[in-house]
This record gives structure tokens, sequence and C-alpha cells, in this order.
């Protein structure tokens, strides 16, 4: 049991809280795969980077780290699969899990610790791309005028027409 002071009174806390947040950038496209069961499983390499100015030399450094992202979620995986690509900026929640898997060239058991977003749990937002291409032709399309309204393009604003009932 984990216990902090806070203004005299005795905070206790139970459990624990597994749970991970990235803004970065997919190093490749991403990889969809099928289990057994038929469910799609979607795999991602996400970068991201730590930059700062080097003390004794003034230049300027960068540190990138790769993580490893799952997606058991099958509507995300269908937002991953439809719309990322190399470049695609995301940012994502899950939970850290490692699973040991046998090397089938040496026999060696080894561990792989990923970012899983499950069915039930896990975030995913689509922000852009580095290249600052757009995640669908429609944004491409769309261009926002003085008043701060988006104009869209004409067949879609021409699906918008419909008279709403209510």
């Amino acid at each position: 049991m984990i216990q902090s002071v806070f203004y005299g009174d005795i905070i206790k806390m139970s459990g624990s809280v597994n749970k991970v947040t990235l803004v970065g950038n997919l190093g490749r496209d991403p990889e969809v795969r099928a289990m057994q069961s038929g469910e799609k499983v979607v795999q991602l390499s996400i970068a991201t980077s730590d930059r700062w100015k080097d003390k004794i030399s003034g230049e300027q450094r960068e540190r990138t780290e790769w993580h490893r992202v799952v997606i058991f979620n099958d509507a995300l995986g269908k937002i991953a699969e439809q719309y990322l690509k190399k470049g695609s900026t995301v940012y994502l929640e899950g939970q850290l899990q490692t699973r040991k898997w046998t090397d089938q060239q040496t026999g060696q058991e080894k561990y792989t610790t990923e970012v899983v977003l499950q069915s039930y749990r896990g975030e995913l937002k689509l922000l852009g791309s580095r290249s600052d291409n757009q995640i669908s032709n429609y944004r491409q399309n769309d261009q926002i005028d003085q008043s701060n309204q988006i104009s869209m393009p004409d067949d879609i604003a021409s699906d918008l027409d419909d008279e709403i009932p209510f």
C-alpha cells in the first residue's frame, strides 16, 4: 500500500496504474494481421524524440525512442489501417504489456514489451503527418474562410443539404 501525506491527511492508494501516453510519428505503414479467430491486429512503430542543446558544444542534440504499439481494438484498428501511413503523427493511450515468445531459429525464450490498445481500452487520435499531408482528401480540400468557418468542396456540401426533420 502506498501512503502519502497531503495537508495533514493520509491518502491511501491501493492498486496500481498501467497507462502509457505517446505523441509521435509512424516509422512505417501500419502492419495488419489476422488472428486465428479472424480478428484483426494492427501493429505500429512509433517514434518519439527528445531535443536539447548540448551544454559543452552548444550543438542541438536529438534522441529518438521507438515504441512497438499493438491495437486489438477493432474500431481503432480500422482507423489505423485506413488513415495512417509512414510519417503520420498520432496521439495514443494504452497499457504496457510484456509477452514471452520463443525464437524459432535459436530456440531461446525472448521478451517483448509493447504498448497495447485493448478492445475495451485505449485511445487513438490522428494528428496529421510530419510532411503536413492531411489524413483524408476531404481535409486537403477544406479551406477556412475569414469568418473561421470551414468551406467544404461542392460534392460534400451538396450531400449535407438534406432536410433535417427536427
